[in-house]
């Protein structure tokens, strides 16, 4: 349940979806006769579609996420396991051209790769599932599995895990995995998702070192017009309101213990 209304709540409040119903509310209003409510709510609509495009507020919003966990100044001597988190690649053109095609958020494999050569006696845990709306298509984790075999890695050390569809579920089914005693674990996703990811682990008992990636912002953004890359801007401003509403609500439903988990907690 928490899953389908969690898809249900972010279909009709991310930036775009929001000025899309501003706008049908304005068109609905303007025709019952009530002009200058209809105008207020185009004006809202408008001006939440534009800030978010032709303003940086979406990376000036995702930097405090990303400076929450850094990577360890000294790579460990020893990793038993490394955990990727599925949000990398782009599920119906994988399945269906049978390559591991990437999303903005390829820097994870690509992260994945490199520890996977340098720590070679590590189990590799690709987690992730099929969302809901795309039936049909093969799991994230055979997705992701399909470019670490092609770049030589030994296929008994990875472990799929295909059945979480959101990172609550990563977190459960991998303890599963792991087992109660899984080592030094390095967890690798998106820097913006480090905070909620980490949250979860530790809820359910893995004290994992954080490999963040993806970075969208320096870290030294102030507020300002961007007009160069309204498409990207649009794309950062939501995903930084996905995390931000996440962690609320996570934190909210207890599944965090933390509201804005960090480097330092515990």
């Amino acid at each position: 349940m928490f899953y389908a209304i969690s898809k249900v709540f972010w279909l009709l409040a991310q930036p775009v979806s929001l000025a899309f119903l501003f706008g049908l509310g304005a068109l609905v209003l303007a025709v019952a006769g009530r002009r200058r409510s209809g105008l207020a709510l185009g004006v809202l609509g408008l001006l939440i579609l534009g800030v978010a495009s032709f303003t940086n507020v979406g990376a000036v919003a995702i930097a405090p996420l990303e400076a929450r966990f850094a990577r360890p100044a000294e790579l460990p001597e020893r990793v038993d396991a490394i955990v990727l988190l599925g949000g990398a690649t782009a599920a119906r053109v994988s399945t269906a051209r049978q390559v591991t095609e990437t999303s903005e958020a390829g820097d994870r494999l690509i992260e994945t790769i490199w520890l996977a050569q340098r720590y070679l006696e590590a189990r590799i845990v690709l987690t992730g599932g099929v969302a809901a709306v795309l039936a049909g298509a093969e799991s994230e984790a055979v997705t992701m599995q399909r470019l670490l075999l092609a770049f030589g890695i030994a296929p008994e050390r990875v472990v799929l895990e295909g059945e979480a569809r959101n990172t609550d579920e990563n977190a459960e089914y991998t303890k599963a995995l792991l087992g109660p005693a899984p080592g030094n674990v390095l967890l690798v996703t998106s820097a913006f998702h480090m905070p909620r990811s980490m949250g979860l682990f530790r809820k359910v008992g893995i004290s994992a070192i954080a490999w963040p990636t993806d970075y969208r912002s320096t870290g030294t953004e102030r507020f300002e017009f961007d007009v160069a890359e309204p498409i990207a801007n649009l794309l950062t401003s939501s995903v930084a309101m996905k995390e931000w509403i996440g962690l609320v609500v996570y934190h909210w439903t207890g599944r965090i213990d933390d509201m804005l988990p960090g480097q330092a907690s515990n």
